[in-house]
């Protein structure tokens, strides 16, 4: 769209222009629960730390329209440790509206947590107590247990 959007007299870092994003943005808007029954559900990925400014731009321009973040890390990746899910940048906004109280305090805690642990350590750390039990609700009836 950079290029094939009329210039909007305004060019960011990079000779970006803003209005480049009007079309993408109005098309996530589109995203929302219908008044009939369904919703429509609007996925989308950006490419960070690859050493372009626009991809950064483009990234911090979409950053805060998102309902939900999915971080996924590289290096994890790399060391084929799977999901390769940066647990504590990931998350869900207005998490509040979908888990009771008592839930969204032990998911708080979870969090809490893996921050005591090396990047390396919290998703193996998780995964490996989560393969220990099979529902979420026993799950979270552990973590008064040490790691």
């Amino acid at each position: 769209y950079n290029i094939t959007m009329p210039p909007s007299g305004r060019t960011l870092s990079g000779g970006f222009d803003p209005a480049a994003l009007y079309p993408p943005k109005k098309f996530f808007g589109a995203a929302r629960n219908f008044e009939i029954g369904g919703s429509l559900t609007i996925l989308a990925t950006a490419l960070v730390d690859t050493g372009s400014r626009m991809d950064d731009l483009v990234y911090e321009e979409f950053k805060g329209t998102g309902n939900m973040e999915l971080h996924l890390d590289r290096k994890l990746a790399e060391r084929r440790v799977y999901p390769s899910i940066d647990i504590v940048k990931s998350g869900t906004r207005n998490e509040e509206l979908l888990l009771s109280k008592d839930v969204l305090a032990q998911s708080w805690r979870v969090r809490r947590m893996l921050e005591t642990f090396d990047d390396k350590q919290k998703m193996p750390i998780l995964v490996d107590r989560m393969k220990k039990t099979k529902t979420n609700e026993e799950f979270l009836a552990t973590l008064h247990e040490d790691i």
